[in-house]
């Protein structure tokens, strides 16, 4: 693998493949790393990404901009930005936009989910 360099404007968001009002730019897919994919998620105001678990990955989640509630140990908890979130394989987790503006993440995961 060599090295990357993506300019932010050359990042392109798409609808997310499962979640309505959520939009996603992959960085970095499984076929470009054998051991990380990393994305953006923007998450629309009043959108919730629901309570699941991911096996192998972890799920490892910083708060760009916005506001949030994200599920993680067994209950809810408000977020904002630079927070950070680590969801270890077999954790469960989700995240609801509760703010007025889209919530932006960075989303790493190891092994790569992408």
């Amino acid at each position: 693998m060599q090295g990357m360099f993506l300019p932010s404007k050359e990042r392109d968001f798409a609808d997310h493949p499962k979640f309505a009002g959520v939009r996603i730019a992959v960085l970095v897919r499984g076929t470009d790393s054998d051991r990380v994919s990393v994305s953006q998620l923007e998450i629309a105001p009043g959108v919730e990404v629901p309570i699941h678990t991911h096996d192998p990955q972890l799920d490892s989640i910083f708060v760009l901009s916005g506001e949030a509630e994200v599920y993680i140990n067994g209950e809810w908890v408000t977020v904002g930005p630079e927070d950070y979130l680590l969801a270890p394989s077999g954790v469960e987790h989700g995240v609801r936009n509760s703010g007025q503006v889209p919530l932006r993440l960075f989303i790493h995961h190891s092994p790569p989910l992408l």
